[in-house]
């Protein structure tokens, strides 16, 4: 077994062994689902959300694809594809991170500090920057905090 497959079975289970529910796709480790909860004193605290997760053959050289498979209201994800822009991953990865700081760092990260000057959903960036209390009601109210 080569070192990345050796580390990428390594990030998986300590994955699973922190308390995320994983689901994988297929038969191989490179394509799976986590089951992410919104984080604690945010605006999407409560809501739960299914995680795609793609790693490249690279991995962890090159960073995991992430997106969101049911529907969030945020600048930094896009409406449709559900895919998520965010400079840790796609810009400033490294083999340093793991899945774990994926999930207990980057995406809490995310959620709790949009970033509207950066946005894959221009309509959310919009709305938080012109009416702040419009956009917590739409994140809230709006079906997009999601329960499994």
């Amino acid at each position: 077994m080569s070192s990345p497959s050796k580390r990428r079975e390594m990030d998986l289970m300590k994955l699973m062994m922190s308390d995320y529910k994983v689901e994988m796709i297929n038969d191989g480790m490179q394509e799976f689902h986590v089951e992410f909860n919104g984080p604690k004193e945010s605006l999407y605290q409560g809501g739960v959300w299914k995680i795609r997760v793609e790693l490249p053959d690279a991995y962890p050289y090159k960073p995991p694809s992430i997106g969101f498979i049911n529907k969030i209201y945020h600048p930094n994800v896009d409406e449709m594809s559900g895919s998520v822009c965010l400079d840790v991953i796609n810009q400033n990865w490294s083999p340093m991170f793991d899945l774990v700081n994926v999930f207990e760092v980057f995406l809490p990260q995310l959620l709790l500090y949009p970033n509207a000057l950066d946005p894959l959903n221009g309509e959310a960036a919009a709305l938080m920057m012109r009416d702040g209390t419009a956009y917590d009601q739409r994140v809230k109210g709006k079906g997009t905090v999601n329960h499994l």
